[in-house]
C-alpha cells in the first residue's frame, strides 16, 4: 500500500475508535448499572474487539495489548466464569482512558509506550492467566495493500455495510461490499430496548448491502467551502430582493422569487449536511459523571434527553468543554452527600438531567441537578465580601441578580479548594464561551430542590437571524434571539433613577440604553423615539435607535483585525442594500454600570 494510504487508513481508524470509544464509556457505565445485561455485555466486547483489530493492523502492540488484556476479563464474564465486580468497571474506564490518550498521541504523531503491566493485571483481573506475550493480530498484516485490502479488513471487523457495535456479521466474503461509516450513537446506547437488539440504537444499525454506499465521508473543509459559497448566494438573493420593488417587471418579480425559493432550499439542504446530533457529545457525561460522583463519594444518576437534537458540527464541538464544567459543577457544587440527601428526606441517588430540545432557529441544552440549590445571600455577602460589589449596590440586587454575579470572572462562593472547583475560575469561562456561539446562559434555582443552568444557542453560526436597526445613515444588526419587542416610546416617559435612565414598561422597570451614546456618537436633539428591549440573561433593557429596518438573515463575517477584540462587536455582514452591518453583542452592551443599577431600578 503507498505511503499515502497509510496514512488515510490511520486517519480512518482514529476517527473509527473515538466514536466506539465515546460509546464504550457510556455502555461500560450502563452495564454497571446492570450487569446482567447481556447485549451491552456483548457490545462492550465488541467496541474493545474492534480497536484492538485495528491496533493489529496498523501494528500498535500497546493498544493491543490493553484492549486483550479487557476482553479477557469481559470474556469471562460472558462465559459466566466470574461476573464482572467493581473492580472490573474500574478497570474498564480505566482502559478507555488510556485508549482515548493513545489516540490523543497518535493524532500528534508520538509513539505509543508500553502499558503498565500492573493496569493490564488490573483490567484483566488477578485471578485471570496472564499470557506471556500480547497475542498476535487476528490476521497477518501483508506488505502491500490496497483499497480493496482495506475495505476487506474493515468488513472483517464490522460486518459487511456495517458498525462498530453491531451484530457481528458472517465472515467477509472474498469481494465484501464496502460498509458504510457509522453515524453519530444516540445517548441511549449504552441501553438496548430489548435483549435481543445491539446496544447502538435502532437508527444506527447496519445498512443492507446494497444500499452500503449510501454514505460517504466528506472532508469538513468542503463542507465549510459549500457553506461559504451559499452565504454569498444569501447575499445576492437579499440584494436582488431590495432591488427588485424599484423595477416594474413581472417576469424579474416571478424569476426573484424563484431564485428566493430555490436559495432557501439549498440554503436548508447544505447546513443540513452539517448538523450533527447532540449525542456526540452527550454520550461522553455517563462515564464522566460516574468518575466524579465517585472521586467525591457521591451517589448520581445521569439523565440524558434529546441527544438526537441537532446542531452545527461547529456548535456541537465547541459546546463540549461548558458542558463538562457544568456537569462536574451539578455534581460538585449542587448534589448533596448522601447523609446530607437522607436528612433533607430526598433519595441518596442525587439526579443530574442533561437535556436538548430545539427552539424555533435555535437549540436550548439544559443541565439541571435536585441539589441544595444555590442561597442568592449567600453569593450576595461573598461577593461583598471579596470586593466584587459595593454592600449598598449588593443590597439592591434582585435574587436573580445575585445568581449573574456567578459569571464574574474569578468569583467563587466555595471556601474549599477541590481538583474540580474552587479556584476561582469556570463560570466566567463558561459563559464566554457561549457569547462566542452567539448565545447565552441562564440560570435558575431554588433553595433545597436544585439549580437549571439552560443555554441557548443558534442551529449554526453561519447564518444569523438579525433584527436591522439604523443610526444616521449606519446600520446595526441585533440576533434575533435576542429582542423581546420592538418599542415607541416619548423621551417625557424616560426616568432617572441612581444616575441610570429606567423606562417602566407595563409595569416593568428596566434600564435604557442609547445606541448613540454608546457609540460615542454627538447627541442628535435625543428624538430616537424607537426602542428594541433586548434580553441579556436575567435583565431586560431597551436599547435606543433612530429608526428599525426589519428582520433580515445575515451570512457573519468575521471583523477585520484592527477591529477583533473590541468589546459590544459579534461580526459583521452585508445587508441587502448593499451597507456593511456591524452585528452588536448583546451582553456587552448592557455593561457593569447598567447591570449594577438594574437592582435600583427595581427599587430594592
Amino acid at each position: 500500500m503507498a505511503s499515502d494510504g497509510g496514512y488515510d487508513a490511520r486517519a480512518d481508524f482514529l476517527i473509527e475508535a473515538r466514536e466506539i470509544l465515546d460509546r464504550l464509556g457510556e455502555q461500560v457505565v450502563a452495564l454497571e448499572q446492570d450487569p446482567d445485561d447481556r447485549a451491552t455485555l456483548d457490545a462492550v466486547f465488541r467496541g474493545f474487539h474492534t480497536i484492538k483489530g485495528g491496533a493489529g493492523f496498523l501494528d500498535l502492540p500497546p493498544m493491543v495489548a490493553l484492549c486483550h488484556a479487557f476482553e479477557d476479563r469481559i470474556d469471562a464474564a460472558r462465559s459466566g466464569e466470574r461476573a464482572l465486580d467493581a473492580a472490573a468497571f474500574d478497570g474498564a474506564q480505566r482502559a478507555v482512558d488510556l485508549l482515548m490518550e493513545m489516540l490523543d498521541a497518535l493524532a500528534r504523531g508520538e509513539a505509543l509506550d508500553e502499558v503498565d503491566p500492573a493496569l493490564l493485571e488490573q483490567v484483566r483481573g488477578s485471578q485471570a492467566p496472564s499470557p506471556a506475550a500480547a497475542p498476535a493480530p487476528a490476521f497477518e498484516i501483508p506488505e502491500n495493500l490496497d483499497d480493496l485490502d482495506f475495505d476487506a479488513l474493515l468488513d472483517s471487523l464490522h460486518g459487511v455495510g456495517g458498525i462498530p457495535g453491531a451484530t457481528p456479521a458472517a465472515p467477509a466474503p472474498a469481494t465484501p461490499a464496502k460498509p458504510a461509516k457509522p453515524a453519530a450513537p444516540a445517548a441511549n446506547a449504552g441501553k438496548p430496548a430489548s435483549p435481543a437488539k445491539p446496544a447502538a440504537a435502532d437508527k444506527h444499525a447496519a445498512a443492507p448491502a446494497g444500499e452500503a454506499e449510501q454514505t460517504v465521508r466528506v472532508d469538513v473543509r468542503r463542507l465549510d467551502a459549500l457553506v461559504n459559497l451559499v452565504g454569498e448566494l444569501v447575499l445576492a438573493r437579499n440584494r436582488l430582493k431590495t432591488l427588485r420593488p424599484g423595477v416594474r417587471d413581472e417576469a424579474l418579480d416571478r424569476a426573484v422569487t424563484a431564485l428566493d425559493t430555490v436559495t432557501a432550499r439549498l440554503q436548508g439542504a447544505v447546513m443540513s449536511a452539517r448538523m450533527q446530533p447532540v449525542s456526540r457529545v452527550f454520550t461522553r457525561f455517563p462515564k464522566l459523571a460516574r468518575d466524579v460522583a465517585r472521586q467525591l463519594k457521591k451517589q448520581v444518576e445521569l439523565v440524558v434527553e434529546g441527544a438526537e437534537t441537532e446542531l452545527d458540527r461547529n456548535l456541537v464541538e465547541a459546546l463540549a468543554d461548558p458542558l463538562v464544567h457544568l456537569v462536574r459543577n451539578a455534581i460538585d457544587h449542587g448534589i448533596e452527600m448522601p447523609e446530607a440527601r437522607r436528612a433533607a428526606g430526598k433519595p441518596e441517588v442525587g439526579r443530574v438531567r442533561l437535556s436538548a430540545q430545539q427552539e424555533g432557529d435555535h437549540v436550548a441544552i439544559e443541565v439541571s441537578d435536585d441539589g441544595a440549590g444555590i442561597d442568592p445571600e449567600n453569593i450576595r455577602r461573598s461577593a461583598v465580601r471579596k470586593g466584587v460589589i459595593d454592600a449598598e449596590a449588593a443590597g439592591r440586587l434582585s435574587p436573580e441578580e445575585c445568581l449573574s454575579l456567578l459569571f464574574l470572572p474569578g468569583f467563587s462562593t466555595r471556601t474549599e479548594v477541590s481538583d474540580l472547583s474552587g479556584r476561582g475560575v469556570g463560570m466566567d469561562v463558561v459563559q464566554s464561551k457561549i457569547r462566542e456561539l452567539s448565545g447565552q446562559v441562564q440560570i435558575f434555582s431554588e433553595i433545597g430542590e436544585g439549580t437549571r443552568f439552560v443555554i441557548r444557542v443558534p442551529l449554526t453560526l453561519a447564518i444569523l437571524p438579525t433584527l436591522l436597526v439604523e443610526l444616521d445613515q449606519d446600520v446595526y444588526a441585533l440576533p434575533l434571539v435576542r429582542v423581546l419587542e420592538v418599542i415607541t416610546h416619548d423621551a417625557a416617559q424616560l426616568l432617572w433613577m441612581d444616575g441610570q435612565k429606567i423606562l417602566d414598561l407595563r409595569e416593568r422597570p428596566m434600564p435604557v440604553l442609547s445606541l448613540r451614546d454608546w457609540l460615542g456618537l454627538p447627541r442628535g436633539g435625543d428624538d430616537a423615539t424607537r426602542g428594541v428591549v433586548l434580553q441579556s440573561g436575567e435583565q431586560r433593557f431597551c436599547l435606543l435607535v433612530d429608526r428599525v429596518l426589519g428582520r433580515e438573515e445575515v451570512v457573519i463575517k468575521a471583523l477585520p483585525r484592527s477591529l477583533r477584540g473590541l468589546p459590544g462587536y459579534a461580526g459583521a455582514s452585508l445587508v441587502g442594500d448593499g451597507r456593511m452591518a456591524m452585528i452588536l453583542d448583546v451582553d456587552a452592551l448592557l455593561g457593569p454600570a447598567q447591570r449594577g443599577s438594574s437592582g435600583a431600578s427595581r427599587g430594592r
